[in-house]
């Protein structure tokens, strides 16, 4: 019981099109699949930056300790189904006794009722049979109510893993029969490091700089990450990659900007600030993109002010000349920790605003008004 879950056009010209599309498509999707199924991790000491669950998980196994249902919350792409499938490995059940469902497209009482009934069978040729249930918070309250009764008095040769990216959407009892774990989102610098070694051993070298913008930009997740990484080297007809190229790829905004607003907060240049921010606009660079790497970019100021040993590690992120602009300006008192602050409850806000770029535009004004006194 695995659960993986127009109009007709007129004209041989037209068909010729709509089928060419379709091959295009496939490629793009498959390229970037077949990248992240490369690299997925196949063993717990695989798996970069959720320590806290590995090692404990790993261990429990080696002393027999088997739940009897697991339940792993944490949000998109931190690895949730592949330390799922990781376990049932490492328990020894094959993959014809792995069964995967998206609770997603699966999620009423007659789906559960069907897995009930399976459940009772005993495994092919493993020790335990395991269901990954993914997106485990979208099945109804009936098919909750229905799967309660098996985790209650489960065959002791089943194992429920059930994922989530919405931990409060699961029902009380559901949790309490669970041995639960949160995944953490990665950190840049585990992100950074992943694209170094994938593109290093896909026979690309990437500026260090500009995999520092793809681990921003994959916002914690490796899935993402990964994907952003295939886009590039899918697109590059170099083997060195250099940052103005992952920023047209991506369609990132450029350091020049990034560097103009904040040459604008130091000299109280209010018109200038907005001018680019209507000039990205423009262009359709996402404000929130535009925020997260401004925000990172007053950090590593900040850090330059106050904190001269990692000097040598920001200069080889962001690169001689962007190094030296930063330097230039980490002694500007008009850039403190006040600044930072406002900026960052702008990003929060951008994305319930109905205009992305309010927050922005008001919190620059805010800013540049205080220093301007």
């Amino acid at each position: 019981m695995t659960h993986k879950v127009s109009r007709r056009p007129h004209g041989i010209f037209r068909g010729a099109l709509t089928f060419l599309g379709f091959v295009l498509l496939y490629i793009l999707v498959y390229m970037e699949v077949a990248l992240y199924r490369k690299y997925r991790p196949q063993k717990f000491k695989d798996v970069l930056g959720q320590e806290h669950i590995t090692d404990v998980v790993s261990s429990a196994i080696k002393l027999g300790n088997i739940s009897h249902a697991y339940l792993f919350s944490g949000t998109r792409g931190t690895g949730k189904t592949s330390v799922a499938r990781i376990l049932a490995s490492e328990i020894g059940t094959s993959s014809n006794d792995l069964y995967e469902m998206d609770a997603a497209s699966n999620r009423g009482i007659d789906d559960i009722r069907e897995l009930r009934e399976a459940v009772t069978t005993l495994p092919f040729d493993s020790d335990y049979k395991v269901y990954i249930i993914d997106e485990a918070h979208m099945l109804t309250k009936d098919a909750f109510n229905a799967l309660l009764k098996t985790l209650e008095e489960p065959p002791s040769h089943v194992i429920f893993i059930l994922a989530t990216t919405e931990l409060h959407k699961i029902p009380d009892t559901i949790v309490s029969r669970c041995e639960t774990y949160v995944f953490k989102k990665p950190g840049q610098e585990i992100l950074k490091r992943l694209v170094l070694n994938i593109s290093k051993k896909e026979g690309f070298e990437i500026e260090p700089s500009g995999a520092e913008l793809l681990a921003i930009l994959g916002d914690g997740s490796f899935r993402d990450t990964i994907g952003n990484l295939q886009k590039i080297i899918g697109s590059s007809s170099d083997k060195k990659i250099s940052l103005n190229e992952i920023q047209k790829i991506t369609g990132a905004p450029k350091v020049e900007s990034i560097n103009k607003v904040i040459a604008s907060i130091a000299d109280s240049a209010i018109g200038d600030a907005l001018e680019v921010i209507r000039e990205i606009v423009e262009k359709n660079v996402d404000i929130k993109i535009f925020l997260k790497l401004l925000l990172h970019k007053m950090r590593l100021l900040l850090l330059i002010r106050y904190a001269k040993d990692m000097h040598d590690d920001i200069k080889e992120e962001l690169g001689e000349d962007d190094f030296v602009f930063i330097n230039k300006l980490s002694q500007n008192p008009k850039i403190n920790s006040k600044v930072l602050y406002k900026l960052l409850e702008a990003y929060k806000e951008t994305a319930n605003s109905h205009i992305q770029q309010l927050p922005l535009e008001l919190s620059l004004i805010d800013i540049m008004g205080e220093t301007r006194d």
